[in-house]
């Protein structure tokens, strides 16, 4: 019997109500999708294996049927013989994980994350037969489930682990509102390579198969590739796009910024044609110690405090010559903070490398409720836009929701529209949209603030944006003045009972 989408969803999130009480819902996702993942690879390998003895009957041998499988199950590994154990069930389940991962080096290494099974205080046993007995409920082989409802479903537990996790979510989901608009302006077409150096749990990646597979064209040609720094997202980012049916993908764990997993031979960044990303926002601790040698600086140095303009270069270094393009989400700060910042921003749009400004509705984020932008880079722009930037003001396209506004498919199609055609969706005339010169942009210092060059839906929502970006900045500016001037009143013998210390 087949599932639809909604009973899918259903039951998968049955599963995860399992664990609610004992384990903190911001860890759901550590236990779940591991365990969802197993169970398919099981339920695959068993119907994998009763095709095989359908056409082969008693000819059949171990060299044919290998044929047939995906994955390599090692004897004992598969769910009905591991979730039977009455003892030490959790490190049993571990053991297996183990197995499998060392039986399909190649695909599955370190796949199942870092998650402590056998960890009672962690996840007590009696939560672990509540998810085991959900997932018995589940038949997820391929004549029940198909690869499309499985991908919704993974999708739909990424959604509501987001919400049940607060702003520890932006760490590996972002909207996919924002997801969508952003493959739709970068626009990839089969055969191209495609790249996100903060991948989160993939979902970015995701987006762009589904949507060269939902115009027709031929996904599979697609390459994809990504670095997470997190063992167990980049473990879910993993287990996402195989679960999408996707083969072709590269994902590496790491720190982008401090060790870039993908590089050439001769040292030299790696490129593709499309990169993509949502890294997070002012970085203060990423490693600026190492950029004034790095090649990727090619406009300079970004603060200490600030890596959201290395994420910036590192993209556009990665970016193909002649197709390539960038789409990166950015807080507003990017487009007018000072300084080293402003140097970088001076030097990419001298360069002619910027092609659009796209401003966002306040509240998407998990992990904040300012208003952020996308930024979209390109290595050769069109005739028509060169030495210029579009700006597209999409602040008031939103509906607002309890928690966190969101967009709508037909909010995400009219600015996409209007990146692709320059035209102002309301037939307002530069309302909305604005193909600003470069000579205006240098004449107001390289600024990039919307509000300078387009009259903005939503002034008062960007105004307070903006305004509470300089806040933060300036906070942690006096924060880091008062810590240094009590260091130095500490070593000259100064009684410092008579300040308020500041707190770290």
């Amino acid at each position: 019997m087949t599932l639809t989408q909604k009973d899918l969803e259903a039951r998968l999130w049955a599963a995860a109500n399992a664990l609610r009480g004992p384990v903190d819902p911001a860890d759901f996702k550590t236990y779940v999708f591991p365990m969802l993942f197993w169970k398919w690879i099981s339920d695959t390998w068993a119907y994998e294996r009763a095709e095989a003895v359908e056409e082969y009957g008693d000819e059949l041998t171990d060299e044919i049927e290998a044929d047939f499988h995906r994955f390599e199950m090692p004897k004992g590994t598969q769910w009905s013989e591991v979730t039977t154990k009455v003892t030490n069930l959790g490190a049993e389940i571990a053991k297996a994980f183990q197995r499998i991962e060392k039986a399909n080096p190649r695909s599955l290494a370190g796949v199942f994350g870092d998650a402590s099974w056998g960890n009672q205080e962690r996840i007590p046993e009696s939560a672990l037969l509540g998810l085991i007995n959900a997932f018995n409920e589940i038949r997820l082989e391929p004549s029940t489930v198909s690869h499309d409802l499985l991908g919704a479903g993974y999708e739909y537990l990424l959604k509501n682990f987001a919400d049940e996790s607060g702003k520890k979510a932006g760490e590996f989901f972002t909207p996919r509102e924002v997801v969508n608009l952003i493959v739709g302006v970068l626009d990839p077409a089969p055969g191209e390579s495609v790249y996100d150096p903060t991948c989160g749990s993939g979902g970015m990646l995701v987006a762009t198969i589904n949507q060269v597979r939902e115009q027709g064209k031929d996904h599979r040609t697609l390459r994809v590739y990504g670095q997470e720094i997190n063992l167990t997202t980049s473990s879910i980012a993993r287990m996402n796009l195989f679960l999408h049916e996707i083969e072709d993908f590269d994902i590496k764990r790491g720190d982008t910024l401090r060790a870039p997993a993908f590089k050439e031979p001769n040292g030299g960044m790696r490129q593709f044609d499309a990169v993509i990303a949502n890294p997070p926002f002012s970085l203060s601790d990423w490693g600026a110690d190492r950029w004034p040698a790095d090649p990727r600086a090619f406009c300079g140095v970004p603060p200490a405090k600030n890596g959201d303009y290395a994420f910036i270069q590192h993209m556009i270094s990665s970016m193909k010559p002649g197709s390539g393009r960038v789409g990166v989400v950015m807080p507003h700060g990017v487009l007018f903070r000072g300084g080293a910042e402003a140097r970088i921003r001076e030097c990419l749009i001298e360069k002619d490398l910027l092609d659009a400004v796209i401003g966002l509705p306040p509240n998407l984020f998990y992990s904040t409720t300012i208003p952020a932008c996308i930024l979209v880079f390109r290595d050769q722009k069109r005739e028509e836009r060169r030495n210029h930037v579009l700006f597209v003001d999409g602040s008031a396209r939103f509906v607002k929701g309890k928690n966190q506004n969101r967009m709508g498919d037909e909010d995400v199609k009219v600015l996409v529209d209007a990146f692709e055609t320059g035209d102002d969706p309301d037939g307002e005339g530069g309302t909305n949209v604005r193909l600003v010169p470069f000579d205006e942009i240098k004449t107001n210092g390289f600024d990039l603030n919307i509000g300078r060059y387009i009259k903005v839906a939503a002034e008062e929502t960007a105004d307070l944006g903006t305004a509470l970006i300089a806040y933060a900045d300036a906070r942690q500016r006096r924060i880091e003045a008062e810590a240094e001037m009590f260091k130095r009143l500490t070593a000259a013998g100064i009684d410092l009972s008579m300040f308020e210390v500041p707190s770290e």
